[in-house]
């Protein structure tokens, strides 16, 4: 049998027909860059129209152009921004002065999202003290490593995330390890499945998943799936939801695109979780879609990693979800009992912790708070490591406070070192990487390439005593646009393995040097560039 007959069973046997696949014309066509391009066409046919048509008028229409754009950059400079986009968005309205102001109002206004804004911020405000804090955590933490009860604290204070003992937690190197066990946990729920991931595509994957949710809602197992409005517009049925509740399982779409109003880039929900009966739980890179487990991969071999934790810190992605779960739902202001979710309401305050296990702290980033936590985790990260600090990202265009705090750490003489992909999935922002990197090896980092294909791990790991496994990339993106999620380990057994999964990542790659960016493609030097610019205004 072949893989599309296999594909094909497997989706057949859960009840649920395959939609198709929507294809780029219709997302650049209902995105926001439509918008764009016809602001950057009238800005060219106006000039061109005063010069050759009303050319006794043109001093007047660049004086009311340079008008509205020194008054849109003096109000741009006042604002909180990112220096970076700032500086963009300063040049772009030099060059187009209308055009790039009103592309700014635009982004500005955040058309479709204040609610979005304003319901996820009261969710966050209201669960605060949901989950509370274990002290004899704290205290044998702040014993060995204060650093960390610090970072604790500055990160509660935009949400309830506690500092938990007692987890096991295991790591995957690639998806086909991590889906092996993914279906055996599935089929040891006794109470509920919350699963929350930004991709599902219909296929194999999927399908065997959707074999074990259908027999466990059969069992009386409450099943809930939440999926970003991207994937909706992209991979699924508008009413799949409809579907799948047929199966006996509840699901949402987090954000659906509103055409053109919209871009279906900012403020999309990222993350990636599985939680069961709040006992266990899974995050990391892996969405749930075939090329995740190498079946049908056009960029090679597909390179991904995820973490599972079984214990006490599986409750905090019970409350992730049932915070993300309240604010997909844009028609009720009402908010369910989480307690009803959560073994023991919440965690035992007083058990005795099993040190051996380590301590995790799962985190979660909101892209409407203001504060970067997903980037400042990082940063921490960078500051702190003493002896060496290795990275895995799908995708490297940093801030300035980044890239200053990775260029610190090797300066002081740490081991750093970033895997990227060697076949990209988005030639335009490998191309930005390209030129980001050598500064980078300049400032003595070393750089890698995946050569067998893509990488979309995102995994950090910091003298071999922590380690953060989440869904955050180093980009934009991830850093100021985007919902994501992620677990933070200290002293966990499983950061071996994660070292381990470095270290054979590194045989598969080559190195990127100063040698090797001179003899890249004259086309990536030029997009590399020119995208340098541009990424900080999307």
């Amino acid at each position: 049998m072949t893989y599309s007959e296999e594909t094909d069973k497997t989706a057949k046997s859960s009840g649920i027909r395959l939609a198709g696949p929507k294809r780029g014309f219709f997302r650049v066509f209902y995105s926001r860059a439509i918008i764009y391009s016809l602001l950057i066409i009238l800005q060219f046919t106006l000039f061109i129209l005063f010069i050759l048509r009303f050319r006794t008028y043109f001093h007047y229409y660049t004086i009311i152009e340079t008008v509205i754009a020194s008054i849109i950059i003096l109000y741009m400079y006042a604002i909180d921004m990112d220096p970076s986009a700032k500086l963009s968005w300063a040049v772009l309205m030099i060059f187009m002065p209308l055009a790039g102001s009103i592309m700014f109002l635009f982004s500005q206004m955040e058309v479709g999202h204040r609610h979005l804004r304003n319901r996820s911020n009261d969710i966050v405000r209201s669960t605060m003290d949901t989950l509370g804090h274990n002290e004899s955590v704290l205290d044998m933490v702040k014993e060995d490593y204060p650093g960390l009860v610090k970072l604790h604290d500055y990160i509660n204070t935009t949400g309830c995330f506690p500092l938990f003992g007692d987890t096991e937690t295991k790591y995957y190197p690639s998806g086909e390890s991590f889906f092996e066990d993914y279906l055996k946990e599935l089929e040891k729920a006794k109470n509920y499945i919350f699963i929350e991931y930004f991709i599902i595509g219909e296929g194999y994957m999927w399908g065997k998943i959707l074999d074990v949710l259908k027999k466990k809602a059969e069992e009386g197992v409450e099943i809930r799936v939440l999926y970003d409005g991207v994937c909706e517009f992209v991979l699924l049925p508008h009413n799949y939801p409809s579907l799948l509740a047929g199966l006996g399982i509840k699901a949402r779409t987090f954000s659906s695109i509103v055409p053109m109003l919209s871009t279906y880039y900012n403020y999309r929900d990222h993350r990636k979780i599985t939680v069961i009966d709040g006992k266990c739980a899974f995050t990391g890179g892996l969405n749930l879609s075939d090329e995740y487990i190498n079946i049908g991969s056009r960029f090679g071999h597909w390179k991904d990693g995820a973490v599972k934790l079984k214990g006490d810190a599986a409750i905090s992605f019970t409350l992730m979800f049932l915070q993300m779960w309240d604010c997909a739902d844009e028609r009720s202001d009402d908010k369910e009992d989480y307690l009803k979710y959560f073994p023991n309401d919440g965690i035992d305050r007083t058990s005795v912790q099993n040190i051996e296990l380590g301590y995790v702290m799962p985190y979660a980033d909101c892209p409407l708070d203001g504060i970067r936590v997903g980037e400042d985790v990082y940063i921490d990260m960078f500051y702190s490591a003493c002896d060496h600090i290795y990275v895995m990202t799908p995708y490297l265009v940093m801030d300035g406070e980044m890239k200053a705090a990775m260029v610190y750490a090797a300066q002081r003489g740490v081991d750093v070192r970033v895997i990227i992909p060697g076949i990209p999935d988005k030639k335009v922002i490998y191309s930005l990487a390209k030129v980001e990197s050598k500064s980078l090896i300049k400032s003595g980092i070393k750089i890698y390439e995946y050569t067998p294909g893509f990488l979309h791990t995102k995994a950090v790991i910091s003298d071999d005593t922590k380690a953060v496994v989440g869904t955050i990339n180093m980009d934009y993106r991830s850093l100021y646009h985007h919902f994501e999620c992620a677990a933070y380990m200290y002293k966990t057994p499983c950061i071996a393995d994660i070292r381990c999964d470095f270290e054979e990542t590194f045989k598969k790659c080559r190195e990127v040097t100063l040698d090797t960016i001179r003899h890249d493609s004259f086309f990536y030097k030029i997009l590399g560039t020119f995208m340098r610019f541009l990424a900080p205004l999307f």
